[in-house]
């Protein structure tokens, strides 16, 4: 039993007692940090006194800055005081229940940097053979050996629900001998899991350290303009078609809450340089699902991702670079084995040769104006529960620059 009368608020439900995401909503009186219960949020500044003085200082602000600075060990108070709370038979003393989907989700914290992963060996592969043929070798040499990144742009990480512009760049196929400007006409998105970093700032992090640097996991969409990237990144990585945005939910799930999902990354082909091998699994079983508009195109499975973020954090501070409260690392795009897996248009229209047929009928072989896409996602919690993920999503928008 608990006070909270919402029938989303059961184990069996994403958003019950097992999950508790942590979210900055916009309300009438200012932005306030809360916890979402089922198809409601509760403000954390008003039930202060229940949380004491301490844990009360860390969320009664705009934003999670603060709770990420505190480190492990508040994480942890807060989250069993929270979940004593939730569950309680009596409200505490200035509990308010608001509508999650009445109220505005703002980027819950500020991104200090961001990186952004590319650790599914299937959309390696895929992206391999549809660029450079079927009877090339996919991957190149030193994939199996380390995580491959690009350091992205944190100024343009926007809280789900910000429009996307189609961007605007330079773009260059075997038709035009001169490269032009324009917006791009391959518009993707890239479902992907990011997680958002906190605690002491440190460098080379061990793959056994994750629970104490990672504060919790949201999904990601990372917009990738393919047309104006394939002209771009000769030789270097991603620029132009990736910096306009990158979308993230903005419910934070606590690392904590995905205990029960744990499981072992696929079996590397070779030995794993000691700082990236594992002595306790931290891949995760999350089972990951994309709407382009009102139709689900790909169930992306996370649990087949060659390289776990305890060994995507590792190998990013490995060389001294550190880790510090608001820093986003992601996954990279999820995709699996099967052609329903695949977590990117470039892959499920196989490079825009074979075109997505929507539940109205309409083809998309990459984002129209006006589409929406939407990830969702779950995890398996203790007890048969289920553990949600917030969604992220965005529509795309008529290019302004031309």
């Amino acid at each position: 039993m608990s006070w909270i009368d919402d029938p989303e608020f059961t184990p069996g439900k994403p958003f019950g007692p097992q999950t508790l995401p942590y979210g900055v909503l916009g309300t009438s009186s200012g932005p306030t940090v809360a916890v979402r219960v089922g198809r409601h949020a509760l403000p954390l500044r008003g039930i202060a006194e229940s949380l004491g003085p301490r844990l009360a200082d860390l969320v009664d602000g705009a934003s999670l800055d603060p709770l990420l600075a505190a480190g492990p060990q508040a994480w942890r108070e807060l989250r069993e005081r929270m979940t004593g709370i939730v569950t309680a038979d009596r409200a505490p003393a200035g509990a308010e229940l608001l509508r999650a989907d009445w109220h505005t989700l703002l980027l819950p914290f500020t991104v200090a940097d961001y990186v952004d992963f590319y650790s599914s060996r299937h959309h390696a592969e895929n992206v391999g053979h549809i660029l450079r043929g079927g009877d090339v070798t996919p991957l190149t040499p030193n994939w199996t050996h380390l995580p491959i990144a690009y350091h992205g742009r944190s100024g343009t990480v926007v809280v789900s629900g910000t429009d996307i512009e189609r961007p605007c760049g330079q773009r260059k196929t075997s038709r035009e001998p001169p490269p032009v400007f324009g917006p791009t006409r391959r518009l993707d998105f890239e479902a992907e899991v990011g997680f958002v970093c906190g605690g002491e700032s440190t460098s080379a992090v061990s793959t056994a350290d994750l629970g104490e640097h990672v504060f919790g996991a949201a999904l990601v969409n990372d917009w990738s303009a393919r047309d104006i990237q394939s002209w771009e990144a000769q030789p270097l990585g991603p620029f132009l078609a990736k910096s306009f945005a990158t979308s993230i939910a903005g419910w934070i799930t606590p690392l904590e809450a995905f205990e029960e999902a744990r499981v072992p990354t696929p079996e590397p082909e070779h030995a794993l340089q000691d700082y990236l091998v594992e002595s306790e699994p931290w891949g995760l079983d999350l089972r990951l699902q994309v709407q382009c508009n009102d139709t689900v195109i790909s169930r992306p499975p996370f649990a087949e991702m060659a390289w776990s973020p305890a060994q995507q954090l590792a190998h990013m501070t490995i060389n001294g670079a550190t880790v510090r409260p608001g820093d986003l690392f992601a996954s990279g795009t999820v995709s699996g084995p099967d052609p329903g897996h695949r977590g990117s248009l470039l892959e499920l229209t196989w490079g825009g040769t074979d075109p997505v047929t929507l539940d109205d009928g309409e083809q998309r072989t990459f984002l129209q104006d006006g589409d929406r896409v939407t990830v969702s996602g779950s995890a398996p919690g203790r007890g048969g529960s289920v553990v949600g993920l917030g969604e992220v999503t965005g529509t795309i928008l008529t290019a302004t620059r031309r």
